[in-house]
């Protein structure tokens, strides 16, 4: 009985393992942070457009801009720690929230996840 236990509960612990740390489908990789906001996003509906995940480079920082679930909601950006700097477009006039920094170098922009879901 006790050997049916220990191997029940392992086979829980290996099923959680496998399932619940599952990374998601990366173009690129992300910090961890990134990786569990996704994670979070593919626990809702589907949104339509399709959520993504975009890399930033530029000024000799790197940034992640994630798109909203709707038209007139704001599409915001993150540092590396997946802070908040800014909208940098969205929202009901479509021009963010005007918080960005003035980013003098051109930005380089890498898809890093989309959802492909139907």
């Amino acid at each position: 009985m006790r050997h049916q236990l220990i191997m029940r509960y392992a086979f829980i612990l290996l099923s959680l393992i496998i399932f619940g740390c599952s990374s998601p489908d990366l173009e690129k990789d992300a910090p961890s942070c990134v990786k569990r906001k996704i994670k979070d996003i593919q626990k809702e509906d589907v949104w339509n457009p399709p959520a993504e995940v975009w890399e930033w480079k530029v000024d000799g920082q790197t940034y992640y801009y994630f798109t909203s679930s709707c038209c007139d909601k704001k599409n915001y950006l993150y540092d590396e720690d997946c802070n908040q700097i800014c909208a940098p477009d969205g929202g009901f006039t479509g021009n963010g929230d005007g918080n960005c920094p003035n980013f003098s170098g051109t930005i380089q922009k890498s898809l890093v996840w989309k959802d492909n879901r139907n």
